[in-house]
């Protein structure tokens, strides 16, 4: 008889178990419930079936449903299912990939003719999926040569062209092509790993199809994607679905239009926005505060244009590494020149206008600068993904002894700030060097690790983001968690050693010698307009008083008491506040009602009590209605609500 295995567990302990063992064995003999959980096995850090064997003095993890690389191998399984289920119904059809991604997963197709997938289709290729689920078909792998792989799917081009691109080398135990076969009818080209079975699955929903170019390359043919979502639960299904509906209640593109506070006009093109007097106001509001922020903490001013020659964005690197991110460039008198996609490499120059000293650093410069970036169609996404933005953007100079507290106080100023606009929330990544990059490894490992003391100082929760950064520095991340859970990446801090040298930039030091300045890069917004829309997301259009682009709206209840609602917006405004008369054309009714859907803070009416007694009825937007309030008591309170957060 053959002597049993072992394998060690993530908390160093080790088990013993029979030979030919497998992770779902190793989840079984360590209880029912890990067992029935168990999706997937981490052996020696490789995802994996659990119907494959284990070997001895493998480190080994079980990997469960609620977890988010569990979550992933659902995903992905939920994803196969999908593909049998249209090759079921649509004979002829192509299909492509279909990984999993946040929250959900897609396949795409193409369909015979050129046909596309109707809502109704959804309802019939749903329904054809949960037979397989309830067939409780087994996933079972398959290892091919690659000539196999080929004839395995001869009548698949999508996949024949993923087979013909696969490199030899990357094998799994020497074979160079693995597929997953769930009936003889269907198999699916993977690396895996997947669930055991399909009747493993079943709590998913499909969403919506949108069309996807093969490869993501506009040159290629057009797909069908199938978008849907998985989830370990009913419940955590229930609740994902629940959060998409509010988010759908809650998209700033749609409350945009409502609220009458920005727009895209087709004539000014696609990713450009155009901000109406409201949006405008709160975007003014949100300016000025950080502008304050900015003049207290010791920043200086600078403005930069909006475009510059070629030559400039060359020596920055970015021609070379971000030129696909870059509008075209224009031929003007003999020169090249291309609207700047950051506000980087004109900073520099500032720096560079004249010798610094040691004396001067650091140097703090910021602008709210406007970069154009040529976004695909495919990816924008409103304010929160748009070709033109405007950062609260900043470059810090400073000495290699200064570096950390510039950090620690940086990473206290981007905090502050968020908690002023309502956000409480925090998480970071720390983006580290990535495949391509300038400069020395070992300026990016001293990079990285000035990054890494900021956050230990700072005590704010942080993941490692390996090989996130960007081509010329690492980077930290904040991201915040919103109203209803959703997790937004925001502002951005980056420690960079290239451009200072790209630039040749220096500073005299103590010592009458020249040294290297450290710079680094940070927006806290991020950008105005992803910031605004986040902003809109986050509180639904309902802005705090402080922000509200109208904070104040009376209501006269006939013609003959406007001449007070008059008086009343008129105190109202020597005292600081927006605040508007709504006459009375219309119902009393409709134009409370119309605040409403305005979503403003105050309501006030007046009638002939009030004109006699001089006060007003107080209809908040948070509720509770009172009578007869004086005006001078109203003041007291909306004064302390427009105040700015102290964060």
């Amino acid at each position: 008889m053959a002597d049993p295995i072992s394998v060690t567990l993530p908390d160093g302990s080790e088990r013993s178990l029979a030979p030919g063992s497998t992770g779902a064995d190793l989840a079984a003999s360590i209880g029912r419930g890990l067992a029935k959980a168990a999706v997937a096995a981490r052996v020696d850090g490789q995802e994996s079936d659990l119907t494959a064997p284990l070997r001895h003095g493998a480190e080994v993890a079980v990997v469960t449903s609620d977890t988010e690389a569990g979550r992933a191998v659902l995903r992905h399984s939920t994803a196969h299912v999908l593909a049998q289920a249209v090759l079921d119904l649509f004979p002829g059809a192509k299909f492509a990939i279909g990984p999993p991604i946040d929250n959900g997963f897609y396949y795409d197709f193409e369909l015979p003719g050129g046909a596309t997938f109707s809502d109704d289709d959804l309802v019939r290729i749903e329904a054809r999926m949960r037979e397989i689920v309830a067939e409780d078909q087994p996933f079972v792998r398959e290892e091919h040569s690659r000539d196999e792989g080929l004839a395995l799917f001869a009548d698949q081009p999508y996949k024949r062209e993923i087979i013909e691109g696969v490199d030899p080398a990357e094998g799994a135990g020497g074979a160079e092509v693995t597929a997953y076969r769930n009936t003889e009818r269907f198999v699916d080209l993977c690396r895996g790993p997947h669930v055991s079975s399909t009747g493993r699955l079943g709590h998913f929903k499909l969403q919506k199809v949108a069309g996807a170019y093969w490869r993501g390359d506009e040159h290629r043919p057009m797909l069908q994607r199938i978008y849907g979502t998985a989830w370990e639960s009913k419940a955590a299904l229930d609740a994902h679905l629940e959060q998409l509906a509010e988010a759908e209640r809650r998209d700033h593109r749609r409350l945009g239009v409502e609220l009458d506070l920005f727009s895209f006009p087709e004539e000014i093109g696609s990713g450009l926005a155009v901000f109406h007097p409201k949006g405008g106001l709160v975007r003014t509001v949100m300016e000025d505060y950080s502008r304050a922020a900015h003049r207290a903490a010791g920043y200086s001013f600078v403005t930069t244009p909006h475009l510059a020659k070629s030559s400039l964005f060359a020596q920055s690197g970015h021609l070379e590494w971000y030129a696909e991110g870059m509008y075209p460039a224009m031929e003007l008198e003999g020169a090249s020149y291309h609207p700047k996609p950051m506000n980087c490499p004109i900073h520099m120059l500032i720096y560079r206008s004249q010798q610094r000293s040691y004396r001067q650093l650091p140097l703090r410069l910021f602008e709210f600068g406007t970069v154009y970036r040529f976004e695909r169609s495919g990816v924008l996404h409103g304010l929160l993904r748009a070709r033109g933005f405007t950062q609260d953007d900043s470059h810090i100079f400073c000495t290699a002894e200064q570096l950390g507290d510039e950090l620690a106080s940086l990473l206290a100023f981007v905090l502050r700030l968020l908690r002023t606009f309502g956000f409480e929330r925090f998480e970071a990544e720390l983006a580290t060097r990535p495949e391509k990059f300038v400069g020395e490894e070992a300026d990016w490992d001293d990079a990285t690790e000035a990054l890494r003391q900021a956050l230990e100082r700072a005590g704010v929760d942080y993941v490692v983001a390996e090989g996130e950064g960007a081509f010329y520095a690492p980077k930290i991340d904040v991201h915040v968690r919103d109203a209803i859970g959703r997790r937004w990446q925001m502002s951005t801090l980056q420690v960079d050693f290239q451009l200072p040298s790209r630039f040749d930039l220096d500073y005299v030091g103590p010592d009458n010698a020249r040294h290297t300045p450290r710079v680094i890069h940070r927006a806290l917004f991020g950008s105005i307009e992803r910031f605004f829309g986040i902003l809109v997301e986050h509180y639904a259009g309902a802005f705090p008083t402080w922000l509200a682009p109208v904070q104040v709206r009376v209501l006269p209840v006939r013609d003959d008491h406007q001449a007070y609602a008059g008086e009343v917006v008129e105190r109202l405004g020597a005292e600081g506040l927006r605040a508007e008369l709504d006459a009375a054309g219309d119902p009393l009714g409709t134009r409370i009602r119309r605040a409403k859907l305005e979503k403003l803070p105050w309501v006030l009416v007046v009638g002939d009590d009030d004109v006699a007694a001089g006060t007003v009825g107080v209809n908040p937007r948070s509720g509770g209605v009172e009578r007869g309030v004086a005006v001078d008591d109203l003041v007291a309170r909306l004064r302390a609500e427009v105040a700015v957060p102290a964060g």
